[in-house]
């Protein structure tokens, strides 16, 4: 009889761990903790850097507003944890048609345009584009407004006699402000950031350029592609920059950061803090 007892007991025991394991097994549990920035294009909203236009009174005054902590620019193109310094380049025709081009330097010695902006006035309103660049934002990424020209600090800024303005920043040298660089943020906190900015934006999406009036605008840094330093994925790479990426992989990508979902199971922890 004992011996009889004895089983039923180790048999019971055993259904009772093996509910125990299933149980345990059902109820996994994720961490919360996952990031899901990947592109470079999501480290700078074309929408809320229309909005800046409507406050800026020169180049240079867009340029640190472009680059202030806090504000629109999160892009980290070579993946340093660092959001890069975006650099303002004037242009125009002196006339009734103005741009500024936007670029970084994601290495020494390699710049790339990250969008441009042109303003062109049109009857009473001034009429403003924004242009993503095709390697970051993929093809066809345009936003537009028109604004009254009365209103427009920038036009005054236009029609004022003045050199066009070239950021004297550069690698490794850059404004107070800025700083040596601070670090960028996720894409839960970025969006959170600029909808703010766009709140009130009036600017429209388009697939293509509505600009009605543009003559004589020749943007120095058209076509201008870093062609090593940027790991951050892109929308449409050259086929340089594809082959650099090949040989230098996104951080984000292989270490399971942005752009990786990387979840730890209850299970799997308590396992690693019992072989501790």
């Amino acid at each position: 009889m004992k011996g009889s007892a004895g089983k039923a007991l180790l048999i019971v025991a055993s259904i009772i761990v093996l509910s125990l394991v299933v149980s345990c097994s059902a109820r996994t549990v994720y961490n919360a903790n996952i990031a899901v920035v990947s592109d470079a294009a999501d480290g700078l909203d074309l929408q809320a850097v229309s909005e800046l236009l409507k406050k800026a009174n020169s180049a240079e005054a867009l340029e640190e507003a472009l680059n202030k902590p806090g504000g629109v620019n999160n892009l980290d193109l070579n993946e340093d944890g660092k959001v890069d310094f975006i650099k303002v380049t004037e242009y125009g025709n002196k006339s009734d048609a103005y741009g500024f081009s936007l670029t970084v330097e994601p290495e020494k010695g390699e710049e790339q345009e990250i969008a441009t902006i042109e303003i062109a006035k049109s009857g009473e309103d001034a009429e403003v584009e924004v242009y993503g660049n095709e390697q970051i934002y993929g093809q066809n990424t345009y936003y537009h407004y028109r604004h009254p020209v009365s209103s427009y600090l920038l036009w005054g800024y236009f029609m004022r006699p003045h050199p066009y303005y070239a950021s004297r920043w550069y690698y490794g040298y850059y404004p107070r402000y800025y700083g040596v660089g601070y670090a960028s943020v996720g894409r839960t906190v970025y969006t959170q950031r600029t909808s703010t900015i766009r709140s009130g934006s009036t600017a429209t999406r388009a697939s293509s350029s509505t600009m009605t009036s543009r003559s004589g605008l020749s943007n120095p840094n058209a076509g201008k592609t870093a062609n090593s330093g940027v790991t951050s994925r892109l929308r449409s790479p050259t086929a340089t920059q594809k082959s650099f990426q090949a040989r230098n992989p996104s951080k984000a990508t292989s270490s399971g950061g942005f752009g990786r979902s990387t979840r730890t199971s209850s299970r799997t922890r308590t396992a690693s803090a019992s072989a501790k």
